[in-house]
């Protein structure tokens, strides 16, 4: 892709970038404004320039891995972008989830928001869900919606098993368990959707820049 296609994709909303070297092969992008985070993954994954291997999202930066002798030229190529909040990649498809609200912790959830449990399955499955970054287990995306009013703590004492499938919150986020592992999220549902599949040609069901909306599973 061309430095303009790039260019294009993510211009629009004036925030500094900053372009730091990794090593010899990798550089680390760091918005000043975390909301053109998001826009900056998704037009990277579309339009990313010669010589990019690979991007790895996290909750405030990107790495970017790089081929041999490119990272100059690369690095000149991302210092002149202006991350914007919107993108056209940001307009991709999202992934429905349908979940059985049935969390053994969706009450004490709502009881730390103050609302109800009702409150708490319209406001997760009112708001549109992004991955913003992809840790703690294979397939285990760090979905965001800052508009949600959902942030809760994780659990005082984390479980031993939490079983593949739980819909969970904390610290800001909402996820979904790929697998049983121990776990301290808040579970306030489940889900029969496979979010880790190894037989698949891509195993994990979300990456980040994926858009994921819940349903409430009787109200399909």
């Amino acid at each position: 892709m061309t430095h303009g296609s790039l260019a294009d994709a993510v211009d629009g909303r004036s925030a500094r970038l900053r372009v730091l070297p990794a090593g010899d092969r990798a550089l680390l992008l760091e918005p000043d404004d975390p909301a053109t985070l998001p826009g900056l993954v998704d037009a990277l994954r579309t339009h990313a320039p010669e010589g990019v291997r690979d991007i790895l999202p996290a909750a405030r930066t990107v790495l970017v891995t790089v081929a041999p002798g490119a990272l100059a030229r690369v690095a000149d190529r991302l210092r002149s972008l202006t991350p914007a909040a919107d993108s056209a990649g940001a307009r991709s498809g999202e992934l429905v989830v349908p979940v059985r609200y049935d969390g053994a912790d969706l009450a004490e959830v709502a009881a730390l928001l103050r609302i109800s449990p009702a409150e708490v399955i319209e406001r997760h499955t009112g708001a549109q869900w992004r991955c913003a970054f992809v840790g703690f287990a294979p397939g285990f995306g760090y979905l965001e919606a800052p508009d949600a009013g959902l942030a809760v703590p994780r659990r005082s004492q984390a479980r031993t098993r939490v079983p593949a499938g739980a819909v969970a919150l904390a610290a800001g986020y909402s996820a979904v368990y790929p697998r049983s592992s121990p776990g301290g999220w808040q579970v306030i549902g489940s889900t029969d959707l496979v979010f880790w599949d190894v037989d698949r040609p891509q195993p994990a069901l979300v990456r980040p820049g994926t858009r994921v909306r819940f349903v409430e599973e009787s109200a399909r």
